[in-house]
């Protein structure tokens, strides 16, 4: 049997020579290495050679470690445990990982996906040695067929001195003809990204392989570590019915069709409640164009809503995983998985007049928005696409629950503790209380809108008073500076900090 899947595995014959255990291509990570792996929040990545090399004894190995975004345990969480990892980029979101970096133990940077692949091959983070892939196959001409994701996986197989690829035989076949690999060449030679929409492909199914790179092949079973929920709560449906009532009055006004602009959203329950809202909307033949596909826009697809869906990677729920299996040669006319310098290229996100909907941290009562960072200074996730979308989107939504530790801290607050989106990129904040629209609005009208419609009823009287001081020293955006940072120090005095420890 496993002869069989094998043939249909790796069909360059030669290849099967290349196949290794998973502790004989750990054995080519070396000390000091920048190494480049397959993944994206966190589907698609490679399981077994990081496992293998966490448990190697009497080593010394340290590794600048990166990715198109987020991986699960067994890349992130044990390396980082066993101290392989010193300098991360560009994005993370494993607990332990995450620990050291706020501890200062491990470097980290945060960045845009979008520049990230073109920074790798200009060099920034030095000569990419080892590129480490997840594929479900390998064509009669030596190429890759990705897995569930695509992320950076092109750059990372095209700038490696080796490839160690690890052919994961729980990953469907089925996943071949998903993918529309595209990589741009780099200024002064770049020519226009021809999507002009969302169903347009300009690539190929395959990720090219110098037959000179290929070190090993790794074959494997191991399932990704999805820990994405497709839970809802009454408070992002109400975040969803606001955002529902918003995009209707945009089709009435006349500023989008009938049939909206294409979607982009952000990762997990608020951003999966309000895809499913569509769900009981009068929108159809919706085109979604954005980094993750999850449980909401299968469901969306099932329902006829979607009519075509481009993203980097497929990162659905355990459930929603299971149902896309049993369906997936209907998804594939569905679907499309590119690399994220594509998935979330500004100019592509321009043309089409995106409708990106991203989640904060907190939001300031001008609308400056701290996605990544909790009291400005520890690390949750990073900034990771939201960025790329709400700068070059026709209409930038950001949303967020209006408090968060249990209600102990307003989610809206004077003066942000970190800013990722200045308040020129955001046009609609939305919280379960209501949505303020802020196009065409001055600071001050903002200001209003925001503590009105957004904040919680009570945290409302607090910022109205700060507003109003804030209003006594002038200026075009009315701050109270002292005030405004002792509002998040009365947090740290909390211990509202240990919430999110």
């Amino acid at each position: 049997m496993v002869k069989i899947l094998l043939e249909n595995r790796i069909r360059k014959k030669e290849y099967k020579e290349k196949i290794i255990e998973a502790s004989q291509a750990a054995e080519l990570v070396e000390n000091g290495m920048v190494v480049g792996c397959s993944g994206f929040t966190p589907s698609g990545y490679p399981k077994a050679i990081p496992l293998a090399l966490s448990k190697k004894k009497n080593q010394d190995i340290n590794i600048t470690l990166l990715s198109g975004a987020s991986v699960g345990k067994e890349l992130d969480g044990k390396l980082a445990e066993q101290g392989i990892i010193t300098r991360r980029f560009p994005y993370q979101s494993d607990e332990k990982l995450r620990e050291k970096i706020n501890r200062g133990t491990i470097d980290y940077y945060d960045m845009h996906l979008s520049h990230f692949p073109q920074q790798v091959r200009y060099g920034y983070y030095g000569n990419v040695e080892l590129a480490i892939i997840e594929a479900v196959a390998i064509t009669e001409e030596g190429n890759i067929i990705p897995s569930t994701s695509v992320g950076a996986s092109n750059t990372f197989v095209s700038e490696a001195n080796k490839v160690l690829l690890e052919i994961n035989l729980n990953k469907p076949l089925e996943l071949e003809g998903f993918h529309d690999i595209y990589e741009p060449e780099d200024p002064p030679f770049r020519k226009s990204i021809e999507i002009n929409s969302v169903g347009d492909r300009i690539g190929q199914p395959y990720i090219k392989l110098p037959e000179e790179k290929l070190a090993g092949i790794v074959i494997t079973d191991l399932e990704d570590d999805i820990s994405l929920t497709s839970f809802e709560d009454k408070r992002s449906k109400k975040i969803a019915n606001n955002i529902m009532e918003l995009l209707k009055k945009e089709v009435k006004e006349g500023r989008i069709p009938k049939n909206l602009l294409p979607l982009q959203s952000g990762v997990g329950k608020v951003a999966n409640s309000v895809l499913s809202g569509l769900n009981y909307s009068p929108f159809k033949n919706i085109e979604f164009y954005s980094e993750v596909i999850q449980d909401s826009v299968f469901e969306l697809i099932d329902n006829g809503k979607i009519k075509i869906a481009s993203g980097t990677s497929i990162t659905p729920s355990p459930e929603g995983y299971d149902h896309f299996l049993k369906n997936i040669e209907k998804y594939k006319e569905k679907i499309i998985l590119r690399p994220q310098e594509i998935s979330n290229n500004p100019e592509v996100i321009r043309r089409l007049g995106s409708i990106a909907i991203n989640t904060a941290v907190e939001i300031d009562i001008y609308g400056n928005i701290n996605s990544s960072n909790i009291m400005g200074t520890r690390i949750m996730n990073g900034i990771g696409g939201s960025g790329d979308f709400t700068r070059n989107a026709y209409l930038s939504i950001f949303v967020s629950n209006s408090t968060a530790a249990d209600g102990k801290i307003s989610s809206i607050v004077p003066m942000v503790s970190h800013v990722d989106h200045t308040d020129h990129d955001v046009d609609v904040v939305v919280t379960e209380h209501g949505l303020a629209d802020l196009r065409g609005l001055v600071p001050r009208e903002r200001a209003k809108a925001i503590i009105n419609n957004c904040a919680h009823p009570e945290y409302r009287n607090n910022l109205k008073e700060y507003f109003k001081k804030a209003n006594k020293f002038g200026g075009n955006i009315p701050h109270n500076l002292e005030e405004a940072f002792s509002w998040h120090q009365r947090y740290r005095d909390k211990g509202t900090m240990k919430k999110f420890d």
